[in-house]
Parts: structure tokens; sequence; C-alpha cells
């Protein structure tokens, strides 16, 4: 699965110029195949292009279908986003990190025909996805918000749910690779022995103080760099400490 794979269906929308602030959304999270339960002629194009900024293109190369069914028929997984609860709604709801770890955990073949795997299902600004919308779609997927006001513009959802899917499609990325227990307890030694040179041990127990350290290190995540930095710093404030008794 990758972002190719992935399109943003939105069902019957009623302003054009968030549908240009959806296209903006989508161009910024590398989201480029837009469809439109409705018909094109229902939009004005200009007001679109106003909002979408340098994304105009993925309004031109949008799909429009008549129904939602044909919008995700090729589709192997559609989420409806849904701030809703009801009866007729679906039992559970993912969340946004959820359902991007859902996308990519889905299969994409070599060859595959379909170019849409996935799909985000947003509906109308005022009415929402109705029960039957809903229905149609594998799973529900609904963004955490102000229950006094959770309604979000249809743009905000859009980009809330693309980051989550372009962040996904990431590759994993570490700046730093903290030391293991093993370089830890160095450092821990060389803390305890300046502490120990300047006399601090006749106040506390040196054993104590190197599982403070070492507890605390730990869960710090030390890299290389700085165990080597709060090092230097105990020696050097050690040797300073000695200087002054001088």
């Amino acid at each position: 699965m990758n972002l190719a794979d992935i399109v943003i269906v939105l069902c019957n929308p009623a302003e054009s110029g968030n549908i240009g602030a959806v296209c903006r959304a989508m161009k910024n999270m590398e989201l480029s195949c837009l469809r439109i339960v409705g018909k094109r002629s229902d939009y004005d194009g200009e007001t679109v292009k106003t909002r979408a900024v340098h994304s105009y293109d993925v309004w031109e190369n949008a799909e429009f279908y008549s129904d939602l069914e044909s919008a995700v028929n090729d589709c192997a997984f559609a989420a409806g986003t849904t701030r809703r609860h009801g009866q007729k709604r679906k039992g559970f709801y993912l969340l946004p990190e959820e359902f991007a770890q859902k996308v990519f955990s889905l299969p994409s073949p070599a060859g595959a025909v379909c170019k849409a795997r996935a799909a985000a299902v947003f509906g109308n600004e005022r009415t929402g996805l109705t029960d039957e919308e809903l229905n149609l779609c594998s799973a529900a997927v609904t963004i955490p918000a102000n229950p006094a006001e959770g309604s979000l513009n249809l743009s905000h959802a859009v980009q809330i749910i693309a980051y989550e899917l372009y962040r996904k499609a990431l590759p994993a990325q570490c700046t730093y690779e903290p030391v293991p227990l093993g370089r830890l307890k160095q450092t821990v030694a060389v803390v305890a022995d300046s502490l120990q040179r300047i006399g601090f041990f006749t106040l506390a127990g040196r054993k104590d103080a190197e599982r403070f350290w070492l507890s605390v290190f730990a869960r710090a995540g030390l890299s290389e760099t700085e165990a080597s930095r709060i090092e230097k710093i105990f020696v050097k404030a050690a040797v300073l400490a000695l200087k002054k008794r001088e």
C-alpha cells in the first residue's frame, strides 16, 4: 500500500471553496486521487481554483460518481468519517491513526489492476454521512474534538486524516540511537567517581546514588554524545571544586 493507492471521497459536498481547500490539503500530504459523489457542473471551477492554489490539478483529475457505492466499489477498504453515534451506525470507531495503520496493513500486490485500494469518505458539510452512506463503508473513523463543538470544517477533517496517512507512509526515522544499559553504567560510574572525589558520599550512600542516576539516564534514553557530555561535565565540576579547596 502506498499513497497513490488511497482515494479521498467527498459525498455531495456543498461548497466549491471547500473542495478547493480539500485539494490543497490532499496535495500537502501527497494524495492525488479525489472522487466526488455529484456532478462537476454543480461546482464553480474558479472558486475551487482560488482555494486550491497550486493544487488545482487534483480538481482537474477528480472523478465523479452518481452514488457512493460506485465511488468505493473498487476499494478493498473504505472508512467513513463521522462524529455521530446511533443504533444504525457503526458499532465501533477508529481513530485517525488507527485508520492509517489499517490502510497500510493492507496488501498491495504487484501488478494490481485497481489503483485505488483504500478510501477515506467524507460527508456533506451540513449533514455529514447518512446512516445509509456510512453502512456502505467498511469502518467508521472519528476525529476526537470538543464535544460541545465537534464538527470540523470539511478540509480540516481531510487534512487530519491525510496527515496520519502521510505520516504512516514515511519511512521509519531515528535521529539517534539510545545507548544500552551497559554503556549507561559507565556514565553512572564517572558521575559517582566525580561526586566521591569531592566528598559527596559522606552524606549519601554511593549505591543509592548510582541506582538513582541509572534510572534517570535510562528513562531519558541518552545518546552517546549526551552520555559523553554528562561525563565531561561531572569530571570538570569535580576538578573545579577541588581547586577551590586548595
